[in-house]
């Protein structure tokens, strides 16, 4: 019997490992990571790599996405003459990190955009539903965590009463962050009502999508479109601030920026694909056209996922981070960066460039949290200046650069919004928008203690170990 176990053992260990050797998509961290995993659980190792090892949402399904969006981008292609329109207005030294966001889902770079900052959740709240109130023709609207608390229920009342007077209104949830709503006596009510109702990556057939697919890749999106005109860009659910799933650890502290402008037809063009993947509908003819403007700022989308090319949101951050040349600001709830993002973040505050992150004091999930905290370390001793948020959970995800560059969305620094996640963002070059950001970021900081070298120091070594060997899977969390 121990024979036979042994042998088992051995041909599970080397079989997987055979398998990840072969993959030229893991990156090294990854692979040693998951070789350790194996070697100590043989077992249970080889269960989690079989639902989590590989990014995969299945090669008919990917095919069928990106021949999607292929078909939305050109119903709504509207010349070749914008890049150069719009480019001189980017200043040169952040040129680079532009063209970079524009090639990731070949998005041009739009000017003539406009942006308030919501000034709380309450406002947020009733800016949308005005707006909404407002409509003439359709209302989109996508969330990854939909709640019947006062917000979600407000929001759905909302699309209600705008289809009960001939708008046509479409609304997404994610299958897992919204699973209690979708079912829910409210889901019903709008879709009674003609609310045009679809979930994003269902768990109505989890066997199948175990075998074809992955349980855990999600769309982690927060877009809400008007009659093609306004746009929401931010990290605000439909969930109240006190946010009900997890109490203990609110307020859930997040921001939102309301666009106007072509850069709201990019927007628009995610929600089609996302809607005609999960629907069948054919609504590309729908989505707005990215018509030139005067005025305003250059911005771009850039909205990432496991049907783009992988490591293209780190290598944003990267390519922003190389650009800056006085002072970055990042806030984001989970940060468990890869090797480039690090890097780059380290190289930044060495050539003098005043790099702040603030993360939040508690975190919901103690893996990232752990995680996070052991690259501390190597970031202060850089140069970097870490804070740690105490006036809830820091949900906002923003990075501002030089008084001119903002980045705003759904997108968090793990490793989970860079290769597992259906992300949106949006890039902006405005000193009046970036300005507004970088004041919410001092209200965080102003809520926040900082935390230094001589902190890290007194840290038991069962603490620091217990972070390191965290850190050490991290790649495969």
């Amino acid at each position: 019997m121990l024979i036979l176990l042994t042998v088992c053992h051995a041909l599970i260990v080397a079989g997987f490992m055979t398998r990840i050797v072969l993959r030229d998509d893991v990156s090294p961290p990854a692979r040693t990571a998951w070789f350790i995993v194996l070697i100590i659980l043989p077992y249970a190792g080889s269960v989690m790599y079989f639902l989590f090892g590989e990014v995969d949402i299945g090669h008919r399904a990917s095919q069928r996405y990106k021949a999607i969006f292929a078909e939305v981008k050109q119903l709504t292609k509207n010349g070749n003459g914008r890049l150069e329109h719009v480019a001189p207005q980017i200043k040169p030294n952040y040129q680079p990190a532009f063209d970079y966001a524009a090639s990731v889902n070949g998005f041009p770079i739009v000017g003539g955009n406009t942006a308030r900052l919501m000034s709380s959740a309450e406002d947020t709240l009733q800016e949308i539903v005005q707006d909404i109130d407002a409509a003439t023709d359709y209302v989109h609207v996508l969330y990854y965590i939909w709640l019947d608390d006062t917000t979600g229920t407000t929001i759905a009342e909302a699309l209600i009463r705008a289809t009960q007077r001939g708008v046509t209104c479409r609304a997404m949830a994610d299958g897992l962050g919204s699973r209690p709503l979708v079912g829910s006596p409210l889901w019903q009510r709008m879709q009674s009502a003609g609310v045009h109702l679809a979930v994003a990556l269902p768990l109505d057939k989890p066997i199948r999508t175990i075998l074809t697919s992955r349980l855990d890749l999600r769309n982690h999106r927060k877009i809400t479109i008007v009659d093609g005109q306004i746009t929401y860009c931010g990290s605000r659910n439909s969930a109240d601030p006190a946010f009900l799933v997890k109490p203990k650890y609110a307020p859930w502290v997040d921001i939102m920026l309301r666009f106007e402008g072509p850069i709201v037809a990019q927007n628009e063009q995610l929600f089609a694909t996302d809607w005609m993947v999960a629907t069948g509908e054919n609504i590309a003819s729908s989505a707005g056209k990215e018509d030139l403007a005067s005025g305003g700022f250059p911005a771009v989308v850039v909205g990432d996922g496991p049907t783009e090319r992988r490591g293209a949101t780190p290598q944003l951050f990267a390519n922003l981070i190389a650009c800056a040349r006085e002072t970055i600001t990042i806030t984001t709830p989970y940060f468990v960066p890869d090797a480039t993002l690090l890097d780059a973040l380290c190289s930044a505050a060495y050539r003098g460039v005043v790099v702040t992150l603030v993360f939040p004091a508690r975190n919901d999930s103690w893996i990232v949290a752990a995680a996070s905290r052991s690259y501390y370390r190597r970031l202060l001793e850089a140069g970097c200046s870490i804070h740690e948020f105490e006036g809830g959970l820091l949900h906002a995800k923003t990075l501002t650069m030089d008084g001119q560059i903002t980045l705003i969305g759904s997108s968090n620094l793990d490793l989970r919004s860079f290769d597992l996640n259906y992300e949106n963002n949006i890039l902006l070059q405005d000193e009046t928008t970036t300005t507004a950001v970088r004041d919410r970021q001092q209200d965080y900081l102003g809520s926040s203690f900082p935390v230094d070298l001589s902190d890290v120091s007194d840290w038991s070594r069962p603490r620091r170990a217990w972070y390191n060997v965290v850190a050490t899977v991290g790649p495969i969390l």
